[in-house]
């Protein structure tokens, strides 16, 4: 009983934003071509992205739920436009989405052009 209260609690809406606040995100879509362990953390994975032309690194807490190998390829959606911060030494330029729940962690996945934007 206390575990399904525990996730009626979770999934119920905290905050609500406006749709202004929404359209500052810049979600895009992203091609993993490079997943490796993080050097200096063992639920860190560090992430080479494709985003179109563009490449980045982002740095995500997903070490648990996925192996590298699994990841490699699959297209992902990020928020591309937070500012840079460094996660245990290695920088990361962005932020995957991701849902989680009693059995596990999923990635947002979609299937279009990398470098897509969300809306």
């Amino acid at each position: 009983r206390r575990h399904n209260r525990a996730i009626a609690l979770r999934f119920r809406i905290i905050n609500t934003r406006s749709i202004d606040d929404f359209e500052k995100l810049d979600l895009r879509v992203a091609k993993i071509v490079k997943a490796e362990k993080h050097p200096k953390a063992d639920k860190l994975l560090v992430l080479q992205l494709k985003l179109g032309s563009d490449r980045r690194q982002i740095v995500s807490g997903i070490a648990k739920d996925f192996s590298c190998e699994e990841l490699v390829g699959k297209k992902i959606v990020i928020i591309a436009n937070l500012k840079p911060v460094k996660l245990r030494g290695v920088e990361s330029n962005g932020m995957l989405l991701a849902s989680d729940d009693a059995e596990g962690m999923g990635l947002v996945t979609v299937d279009v052009l990398d470098g897509s934007l969300v809306r």
